[in-house]
């Protein structure tokens, strides 16, 4: 099995590089609006965000960095198929302007932003943060009445394109073996995450621009990973328009999907570039993680007197449901850099058009000719069944 990887230098409020309907999730961490690390990058999109925040205008700034994002998910709406899920990462803020403390509902804002847009929302996740104790508490301490709750959560909104499920062709293989595990879904499909920073931590892409980390505000492998496995199958493609160190791509590598994103920063790129020869050993390794977290469930579930009606047709394991019998994890075996005109002529080929005329309909079908598609890099990613056993 083949994916490709593709990442384009350009502004998401304008994803030319992106086909209409050719996105099957999206999964993304946009930069949160009345957080201060990201105000002059809201104030280079739109000066009247400064002229906001000196005039200490709070719900003025607010609603113009929301405005920004706003044009981001209006082209999700155009790129995602129908039944597409976006999954959005979100914080609140809270911040001091004019000597008025408050919190900035981001997670709100956004939600009422893709309602607008016809998308309908799902039932959403509140990931729960390790908290500094040092900082736990705002305000005046242990004096009643002007101390503050301290935000120790963020938020994962989850919405589907449209009213109707996506279909997919009876017993499609691509859809078994992505399959999880019963344990998995269990624990994933809970409204609260509180253990999301220790399950793929010590397997994460590496650590050493720790700097760049922080600019991005990257979140942990764990959560992309994670929410592509609960709403994709194999070979569907992931959209990240703000991509960051590329955390939702290396995932996408890891979960046998294609995956595409859009960064401002080119730097960010080339951090990534000189990491993508561990995405083998990486890949292998989340696998790895998921069969002895199922295995040790196993002799759990077995002590506490449980039998197994299934055995896994891939792995020597009994497994709960007959839906997981067919569960195939896949590692990398090969990535190759591969230029973005490539990549776009094989997606093309698959269903896409590369003719930028009017498709019939009234509807502009947006290809290669939109946009300059030497700024970017692509990847062609060769998968193969999880070794498990060196």
């Amino acid at each position: 099995m083949e994916t490709t990887h593709r990442v384009f230098v350009g502004d998401a409020r304008e994803l030319s590089g992106i086909e209409d309907d050719s996105v099957e999730l999206v999964v993304t961490s946009p930069p949160y609006p009345m957080i201060e690390m990201w105000d002059d990058l809201f104030v280079e999109l739109d000066p009247a965000v400064g002229d906001a925040l000196e005039s200490g205008d709070g719900r003025r700034a607010f609603e113009a960095m929301h405005a920004q994002l706003d044009r981001v998910w209006d082209e999700l709406e155009r790129v995602l198929v129908d039944g597409g899920i976006a999954c959005v990462n979100v914080g609140d803020a809270t911040r001091t302007l004019d000597d008025s403390f408050r919190v900035y509902p981001n997670h709100a804002r956004v939600l009422e932003a893709f309602e607008s847009r016809g998308f309908d929302p799902l039932p959403d996740v509140l990931w729960r943060k390790p908290a500094n104790s040092a900082a736990k508490f705002m305000g005046s301490g242990t004096l009643p009445p002007n101390a503050y709750v301290t935000l120790e959560h963020e938020y994962v909104l989850i919405f589907r394109n449209g009213e109707t499920k996506r279909g997919f062709e009876p017993k499609a293989d691509r859809r078994y073996e992505a399959a999880y595990f019963w344990e998995e879904r269990n624990r994933w499909f809970s409204d609260v995450w509180t253990e999301v920073r220790g399950e793929l931590q010590d397997l994460d892409f590496g650590d050493d621009d720790g700097d760049l980390r922080d600019r991005s505000a990257a979140f942990p492998l764990e959560i992309p990973y994670r929410l592509i496995c609960m709403y994709s199958a194999y070979g569907d493609t992931v959209l990240d328009p703000f991509w960051g160190t590329g955390t939702t791509t290396l995932a996408a590598m890891c979960a046998g999907r294609h995956s595409a994103g859009y960064e401002l920063e080119p730097e960010f790129l080339e951090v990534f570039e000189d990491r993508i020869g561990d995405v083998p050993e990486l890949s292998r390794a989340v696998g790895r993680a998921r069969l002895e977290r199922h295995r040790a469930f196993v002799a759990q579930r077995r002590e506490a007197g449980k039998g197994f009606e299934y055995e896994a047709e891939y792995y020597d394991t009994p497994v709960v449901t007959k839906m997981e019998r067919g569960l195939r994890l896949r590692e990398v075996v090969g990535v190759d850099q591969d230029p973005l005109e490539s990549a776009s002529e094989r997606t093309d080929s698959e269903g896409g058009t590369a003719d930028p005329s009017d498709t019939g309909t009234g509807t502009r079908t947006r290809t290669r000719g939109d946009t300059d598609w030497a700024s970017g890099t692509g990847y062609r990613v060769e998968h193969a069944p999880l070794s498990v056993e060196d």
